[in-house]
């Protein structure tokens, strides 16, 4: 069953050759969002996974991964925290820094967002490079949380971020994968 769910996120996945630049593949998943049915059998391939695991909040990274993490929290019932990019939140934060392919990006949590011990599902649409991941982890670690999990709708392993994360014995989740090569 997770299987035919797995082909049926995979089948309704947009690939757009040579976008945001030639020779790349953007993985478009605003079909899935679009499909009422595709996004439930989404939605619910995570909370069949997430039922039992006695979490106590989803952080979401800053925006697809609000979308994905916010709906889940909900069917959950949990509460949701943001993990934003810096600048983006009033109150008091605490930030963590990873680099780009041209230079340094930061993501920012309130400094109240966790309390020390919680258990928390980290969500975003996709894994790449995994920068964007690894600080996310790092920062809600630094907050006292327990990432029991990080979890994404696509998993681009040729890039590396999956092993990245694997090496800081965070376990990923991921629905579907693709090669470079993958049209």
């Amino acid at each position: 069953m997770q299987t035919d769910n797995a082909e049926t996120i995979r089948r309704t996945i947009r690939s757009v050759p040579d976008w945001p630049q030639p020779g790349v593949i953007f993985r478009d998943i605003t079909p899935v969002l679009q499909d009422p049915r595709a996004f439930r059998v989404l939605i619910d391939l995570f909370v069949y996974r997430y039922m039992r695991q006695r979490l106590d909040l989803v952080a979401g990274i800053d925006a697809r991964g609000f979308i994905i993490g916010s709906v889940l929290a909900y069917e959950l019932n949990l509460g949701f925290v943001p993990v934003r990019k810096k600048g983006k939140l009033p109150f008091r934060t605490v930030a963590e820094e990873y680099s780009l392919e041209y230079g340094n990006a930061s993501v920012e949590m309130h400094t109240d967002s966790v309390r020390t011990g919680q258990r928390v599902l980290l969500v975003d649409d996709l894994i790449a490079t995994g920068g964007t991941m690894l600080a996310a982890i790092k920062l809600l670690q630094r907050l006292g949380a327990n990432v029991v999990e990080a979890a994404t709708i696509i998993d681009l392993p040729d890039l590396g971020g999956s092993a990245k994360v694997a090496e800081t014995g965070t376990p990923l989740f991921t629905v579907c994968q693709y090669s470079a090569d993958t049209p």
